[in-house]
């Protein structure tokens, strides 16, 4: 559980059912075009088991999630009436297999890096979403 390996700066590369996932986890129209194709850049520092994960989005705006690795945490996610649909819950993250897991209330994802990639993958009702990073720093 020491490993390094997701600390870095990532770009956002391309994604997969986007569409179909934000529909189904309930964002409105506006929003999912705002965040189609988003060149999202994400930031990860890493202490032991203590993570601070920041997105950057086109515009200015910024999320930021700190946690511990089996310990609750304050989460800002996809799908609820928060800035760019952003919402506030609490959520623990896992370390399993190398993938970093959490089960959010609308959908379960996993994190993890993959040579120069961070790979995320969220799960709801049947519908699959990946979305690739590429490591640019």
């Amino acid at each position: 559980q020491g490993n390094m390996a997701f600390a870095g700066k990532y770009e956002f590369e391309s994604d997969e059912n986007y569409d179909d996932f934000v529909r189904k986890i309930g964002l409105p129209g506006d929003k999912i075009e705002m965040g189609r194709n988003c060149k999202i850049i994400t930031e990860v520092m890493q202490n032991g088991n203590d993570f601070t994960w920041t997105q950057h989005f086109p515009g200015g705006h910024t999320t930021t999630n700190s946690f511990t690795i089996d310990k609750e945490a304050d989460m800002e996610t996809m799908g609820g009436k928060k800035l760019l649909n952003l919402f506030l819950l609490q959520a623990i993250v896992k370390m399993e297999d190398g993938k970093m897991v959490a089960d959010f209330p609308n959908y379960h994802h996993t994190e993890e890096v993959c040579g120069e990639k961070l790979i995320e993958i969220s799960t709801t009702a049947g519908v699959v979403y990946k979305r690739t990073n590429k490591r640019i720093a």
